[in-house]
C-alpha cells in the first residue's frame, strides 16, 4: 500500500509544485496598469496636466463602457518637474515599484532620454511619448511608438514655409538640453537642404526665464525670423524681450510650446506668432475625433488645447493596441498588436505602426495666433 502510494506521489509531484503561470506585471484579471511621469509643477506643468487630462477623458470612458476584454486602464502618474533625475527616480518606481505593464505619455525630451536606458533595460513598452525627438526614432526600438511627427518633420515645415516667403535670415532660439538639440539640429537640417545657414543662436535654461543673452545675441543680427524650441514661459519671455528691444522678427515655435499657454502668457503681443501642430486642430468639428474629444471635455469643465488633444489621440492608440492584443495581455503581444495598426483611422487622423516602423505619423500644421488668444490654420 504504502509503494503504491509513492509510486502515486511521484506521478502528481510535478502537477502539484508546479510553478505557476508567470504574471504579468501591471495585469490583472480587472485591471491594467500604466505609468507615466510628467510635470505636474513647475514651470512646464501645464504640458503634463493637460497631457494627463486628454488622456484619462478616454481611459475612464473606456472604462465606464467596461474596460478592454472586461479590464479597467488605470493610468499612475508622478510629477517629474520636467527635471530628467526626477524621471529616472519616478520611472524606477513605475517599473520596479509600482510594477507597470507599460509606459505611456511620458512629457519631454530631456525626460524621456533620462529614461531611455530604464525601460530599455526592462523591456517595457513606452508609448506615446509627447516630444518628437529623434533618440526616440533612430536608431530603432522595439518597445518606443511615437504616435506624434518628428521635430525633424516640424521644423522641415516651418522652414519651407518662411524660405518661401523670401525670408533668408533665420535664427534660433532654443532650450539647452536634448530637446532644443533636436529642435535646432532639425532647422539647420532643412536650411542646409536649401543651401542656407543660421544667422543667429541663442539659448535658456531649462525651466528658466533667462532669455537677456539670448535676446542681445539673436537682435543684433536682425533675424527675418526666429524659430524657438522651448517651453511657454521662456519662449513667451523671449518674445517679449525681444518686441522691447525694437525687433521685426516674426516668431515660429514648434508644438511642445504648449500653444494655449503661450498665447495666455504673450497676451496681445502673440498675434501673428506662429507654432506648428502635429494633431488635429482641437476646433475642427468635421473631424470625429475632435466632436468627441470636446464632448468629453466639455463634460469635464475644461478648455481646448492641442496638448490634450494629443493626449486623447495617445489614449485611443493605446486602447486600441490592448484591444488587438487579446484577453490573454502580455507585452510582447501589446507590441505585435500596436504593429498590425497599418492604418488606424482614429477618427479623422490616421496613425500608421508596422514592424519596422513605430512612428505613427508625420502629419503638421502651421498655426497663427490670432487676437483673444484664439488660433487660426
Amino acid at each position: 500500500m504504502l509503494a503504491r502510494f509513492a509510486r502515486v506521489l511521484a506521478l502528481a509531484a510535478p502537477l502539484l509544485f508546479a510553478p505557476a503561470a508567470q504574471a504579468v506585471d501591471g495585469v490583472t484579471d480587472n485591471r491594467i496598469l500604466l505609468g507615466q511621469s510628467a510635470a505636474l509643477s513647475g514651470p512646464a506643468e501645464a504640458l503634463g496636466r493637460e497631457m494627463r487630462l486628454g488622456a484619462k477623458l478616454y481611459f475612464d470612458q473606456v472604462n465606464a463602457a467596461g474596460g478592454v476584454h472586461g479590464r479597467r486602464i488605470e493610468l499612475t502618474t508622478l510629477d517629474d518637474g520636467y527635471e530628467p533625475d526626477r524621471t529616472v527616480a519616478n520611472t524606477m518606481q513605475l517599473i520596479e515599484r509600482d510594477k507597470v505593464f507599460a509606459l505611456f505619455g511620458y512629457v519631454g525630451t530631456p525626460t524621456s532620454k533620462a529614461a531611455l536606458p530604464i525601460f530599455t533595460q526592462e523591456g517595457v513598452p513606452f508609448i506615446g511619448p509627447f516630444t518628437g525627438a529623434e533618440l526616440l526614432r533612430a536608431p530603432f526600438n522595439r518597445l518606443i511608438f511615437n504616435i506624434r511627427a518628428s521635430y525633424y518633420d516640424e521644423t522641415a515645415k516651418i522652414v519651407d514655409a518662411f524660405t518661401s516667403l523670401g525670408m533668408k535670415k533665420v535664427a534660433v532660439f532654443y532650450q539647452n538640453d536634448a530637446y532644443g538639440q533636436a529642435g535646432l539640429t532639425g532647422v539647420e537640417r532643412a536650411m542646409a537642404a536649401q543651401g542656407m545657414t543660421l544667422v543667429a543662436k541663442g539659448t535658456v535654461e531649462r525651466n528658466t526665464t533667462e532669455v537677456a543673452e539670448a535676446v542681445k545675441t539673436i537682435s543684433a543680427a536682425q533675424p527675418d525670423i526666429v524659430v524657438m524650441i522651448s517651453a511657454y514661459k521662456s519662449c513667451a519671455a523671449f518674445i517679449k524681450a525681444m518686441r522691447e528691444a525694437g525687433s521685426f522678427a516674426s516668431f515660429y515655435n514648434v508644438s511642445f510650446v504648449g500653444s494655449r499657454q503661450l498665447a495666455d502668457e504673450l497676451g496681445d503681443t502673440g498675434i501673428g506668432v506662429g507654432i506648428s501642430q502635429v494633431m488635429p486642430f482641437p476646433w475642427n468639428n468635421t473631424l470625429a475625433v475632435v466632436r468627441d474629444y470636446r464632448k468629453l471635455l466639455t463634460e469635464s469643465g475644461n478648455t481646448e488645447s492641442f496638448t490634450s488633444m494629443e493626449g486623447y489621440v495617445a489614449a485611443k492608440v493605446m486602447v486600441e493596441g490592448l484591444r488587438r492584443a487579446g484577453r490573454d495581455l502580455t507585452r510582447d503581444r501589446l507590441i505585435s498588436a500596436l504593429e498590425s495598426m497599418t492604418r488606424y483611422d482614429v477618427g479623422g487622423f490616421d496613425v500608421a505602426f508596422s514592424p519596422e516602423n513605430h512612428s505613427g505619423s508625420s502629419y503638421v500644421d502651421l498655426t497663427i495666433i490670432r487676437k483673444g488668444g484664439r488660433f487660426m490654420h
